[in-house]
């Protein structure tokens, strides 16, 4: 592998995907995903092996660009869940950031620590 670009997450992303419409391939019997899995697998092959370093960064620096937006959203999302039964998350008026106060504990008088701005919650 001396020399080759080797596995980033776009490629990583791209087995997955491939592995994803195998198994509905495998369920549904469409010859078509079948087909696109193959593809995205060959895709795969030649981004491993491509010697082409800076065009295969710059494909995979795109893709992070795209998808960390939806990457932190849903880990943001999964720790509002985790955390529903002992906190409770809302927005600053003044500057729209979350913020995450602990629940039961009455109204409280939060700051922002983005802005400043002092809100009273109910907890």
């Amino acid at each position: 592998m001396y020399g080759r670009y080797g596995m980033d997450q776009l490629s990583l992303a791209m087995v997955v995907l491939a592995m994803i419409f195998s198994l509905i391939r495998s369920i549904f019997g469409v010859p078509l995903i079948w087909i696109l899995s193959w593809v995205l697998l060959i895709l795969v092959y030649f981004r491993v092996f491509s010697r082409n370093f800076s065009k295969r960064y710059a494909e995979n620096q795109k893709f992070l660009r795209i998808f960390s937006p939806i990457s932190a959203g849903i880990k943001q999302g999964w720790r509002r869940f985790r955390d529903r039964k002992t906190y409770k998350y809302f927005k600053c008026p003044g500057c729209g950031a979350h913020l995450r106060v602990p629940k039961n504990k009455g109204k409280l008088l939060v700051t922002c620590p983005k802005c400043g701005a002092k809100t009273e919650i109910k907890s």
